[in-house]
């Protein structure tokens, strides 16, 4: 089955690339303290609940910290893959998908979601299943959750230069970033210092590529290498 980018159906109208929106880099250690803090609204446990109940009143700086604080969670894993990831592929190899097969992606994205929150080709994979069956309640939430991580990300930068970095604490989010902005992958990829560089396909912003600071996703990888 070719690849669903069900994403940009749902953001292309709402977002056109613009080099000028008001974006701010993220400050990890004032997040990890302010994530500790248990009477705040950015305690992280808290955080987490608004999420998974798909909260859609949820502020920047709630979202902000929400993304950014999870590389502090003992389960992040920037360059771990599900066990189940495996057997969603073999069900998306299929032509077409029947019923069984949609309410199949669902359990399967489902149960790659508790390993990563965050991960949106997942939810991507969701919500073109959720669609499918009919099953609206779960999509609109869904697309909330959807929302809540990309604005964090379009929040931190506009990806024109390593100063304007986006800020990622994935690197799949890198490419689902190119996708949600519309653009296409020009097919080369560069690390250069702590930014991954992204080359672009001919596109109206006349941009050759963008930066993603992955500082998060290089520090596990040490950290791993040194355990």
């Amino acid at each position: 089955m070719k690849k669903i980018y069900l994403i940009v159906f749902i953001f292309v109208s709402s977002l056109s690339y613009s080099q000028d929106w008001y974006f701010e880099k993220p400050n990890y250690t004032v997040i990890k303290k302010n994530i500790k803090k248990k009477k705040s609204n950015l305690f992280y446990e808290s955080l987490m609940n608004k999420f998974q109940n798909a909260d859609s009143t949820m502020t920047l700086e709630e979202k902000r910290h929400l993304y950014y604080g999870y590389i502090y969670d003992e389960n992040y894993s920037p360059y771990s893959r599900s066990d189940f990831g495996d057997s969603l592929r073999v069900v998306l190899q299929k032509e077409k998908l029947d019923s069984l097969d949609l309410i199949r992606v669902v359990d399967f994205t489902d149960k790659m979601l508790l390993d990563n929150p965050f991960d949106l080709n997942a939810i991507n994979y969701q919500l073109y299943s959720l669609e499918q069956i009919g099953d609206k309640i779960t999509f609109n939430k869904k697309v909330t959750q959807l929302r809540i991580i990309v604005d964090a990300l379009m929040s931190s930068g506009n990806g024109k230069s390593k100063k304007e970095a986006f800020y990622v604490i994935y690197t799949s989010h890198e490419y689902n970033l190119l996708n949600i902005l519309g653009f296409q992958f020009g097919g080369s990829q560069s690390l250069i210092e702590h930014y991954d560089y992204l080359t672009l396909a001919e596109n109206e912003a006349e941009l050759e590529g963008l930066y993603f600071d992955v500082s998060p996703c290089l520090n596990s990888m040490s950290k791993m290498f040194k355990e």
